[in-house]
């Protein structure tokens, strides 16, 4: 796994299997927030598959997905709810890690300027 930590609460990755919940679970991760619609290449495992494999390592998941290129306020709402519904710290991956970091970002944002008003 190749893990990107942005802060405290949030690191992202590109797509881990059901194998990597140990280590995960061993880097003390509270919960997985995936931002990659099952079906996107043919090697992914589905997300199904990893939540019961993070369910089995005492991790929640959270399913969040997103088309590439195709963020919508919808869904940096669903993220904002998971990052305040799951224990942290959250591991969030996708294909790359890059629309998860993207997700994070538009999230903060977006809660920094709600806190403001």
């Amino acid at each position: 796994m190749e893990l990107k930590k942005i802060n405290e609460t949030i690191t992202v990755s590109p797509q881990i299997t059901a194998g990597d919940m140990p280590e995960i679970k061993r880097a003390g991760f509270g919960a997985i927030i995936c931002n990659r619609p099952d079906g996107e290449g043919s090697d992914q495992p589905a997300f199904d598959e990893i939540a019961a494999a993070a369910k089995a390592a005492g991790l929640d998941a959270r399913y969040v997905p997103v088309r590439p290129g195709a963020v919508e306020d919808a869904d940096v709402a669903a993220f904002g709810d998971a990052v305040r519904d799951l224990k942290g710290p959250l591991l969030a991956y996708c294909r790359s890690g890059a629309r998860s970091a993207t997700m994070w970002s538009l999230f903060a944002r977006s809660d920094a300027a709600v806190a403001h008003r």
